[in-house]
């Protein structure tokens, strides 16, 4: 038997235990940094495979940390856990499959090292709220990922699409303090809050036209005022700056900064500003690792052709982990039409037969693919190389 036949046996050995995970978690959906069901789930199984469970991390609730160590030298693997969902629509980006699939690989990653006398150590990172506050942020802030060799997820969707890109992230609140007056009889005597905040959407509407082509800004107006007939003494609005790097980013943010003040000083309001979530970095994917995990798909019997090439989908608190240490995060396809993520059809298809399938052939191939780097040295050589690489260019 091949060690990667071991681990695909030790995944099918349990695979309705990590079905009953998805399916309990996807039915029972809940908000970031709230997952205290998941959580627990989560930590519960992976102690019954014989993992070490750390909760709490960083005094994050419903965070933990489950490492499996053989005591031998070896690398590190760190497979990455999402459990939150979507107000009011639930688990509609399929984050009960993200953590069922990462459960998963682990322990065949688990059955196979031992069997093949390979050292090293697995760690499993259940990191709540990647759909606001992410907690991959603090936890890559505060160097918990600097000790992984390389780390790893897969997310679930209508295609196999390897690694590609996400967008760095800054979100900024503006409020505007101003006087409030008659609208009609005194207007005068006030000082309009809300003309405040449609005039930074104005400056930010013409600044669009001096941005490169991957830049993304995009607001709303969370408060506006109580009444038509009273002139807003408050107002408020929320924004993400989003570009394909974090200094084009940081750019960017310091530009809106100034059209916020620019705002203040034309109509005489007071502006205060905060970060109402993270700022995510880009993604940098490992190519080395992930070109291993795209052999593996092909090995499996996936056409390279059925391997899209994507682009961004938005921003991801991965990013963050992935200036840290070499990472991937692949798609792979779990439902048969295709259906858009964060959409109730999405989430409805995501709790299928059909889904649980993929989330399992997604544990599979992080499971190899893990595997390789550990049995390969001259892999991991490259993979670390490769990072190496990335981070003296900035890239």
């Amino acid at each position: 038997m091949t060690d990667k036949k071991l681990v695909f046996n030790e995944i099918d050995q349990y695979a309705e235990a990590f079905r009953d995970i998805s399916r309990s978690v996807g039915s029972r959906p809940e908000l970031g940094h709230e997952e205290f069901f998941a959580s627990e789930l989560l930590c519960t199984e992976l102690s019954k495979y014989g993992f070490e469970v750390e909760r709490g991390i960083l005094d994050i609730e419903t965070s933990f940390i489950a490492v499996f160590d053989t005591h031998k030298p070896g690398p590190t693997v760190g497979f990455l856990c999402e459990y939150d969902a979507l107000p009011v629509i639930g688990h509609a980006c399929g984050h009960h499959l993200i953590c069922s699939m990462s459960v998963a690989a682990a322990v065949g990653l688990k059955a196979a090292l031992l069997a093949g006398g390979l050292g090293g150590k697995i760690r499993i990172y259940g990191t709540p709220a990647e759909e606001t506050r992410g907690a991959k942020v603090p936890m890559a802030a505060a160097g918990l990922f600097d000790d992984c060799d390389f780390a790893l997820m897969a997310h679930p969707y209508h295609t196999f699409e390897q690694s590609g890109e996400s967008l760095a992230l800054d979100a900024i609140q503006f409020e505007y303090t101003g006087l409030s007056a008659h609208a009609a009889a005194s207007p005068y005597e006030g000082i309009n809050a809300l003309d405040a905040v449609l005039q930074l959407f104005n400056s930010i509407n013409a600044l669009r036209q001096q941005t490169r082509s991957d830049a993304r800004i995009h607001g709303i107006i969370d408060n506006g005022g109580k009444a038509p007939n009273i002139i807003p003494d408050y107002a408020s609005a929320k924004f993400y700056v989003r570009s394909a790097s974090r200094t084009y980013t940081d750019e960017l943010t310091a530009k809106v900064l100034r059209c916020a003040e620019g705002a203040a000083l034309q109509t005489g309001c007071t502006l205060t500003t905060n970060q109402f979530e993270f700022s995510y970095d880009e993604l940098l994917t490992n190519e080395a690792l992930s070109e291993q995990f795209n052999a593996n798909l092909i090995e499996a019997g996936i056409r390279p052709e059925q391997i899209e090439i994507g682009k961004d989908h938005g921003s991801l608190d991965l990013g963050n982990v992935s200036v840290r240490c070499p990472a991937i995060h692949p798609f792979v396809k779990v439902v048969q039409d295709r259906l858009l993520l964060h959409t109730e059809a999405f989430r409805d298809a995501a709790m299928t037969d059909y889904a649980l399938d993929g989330m399992l052939f997604g544990a599979k191939m992080l499971a190899a693919t893990a595997f390789d780097v550990f049995a390969d040295p001259a892999l991991l050589a490259r993979i670390r190389l490769e990072f190496e690489q990335q981070m003296r260019s900035g890239k």
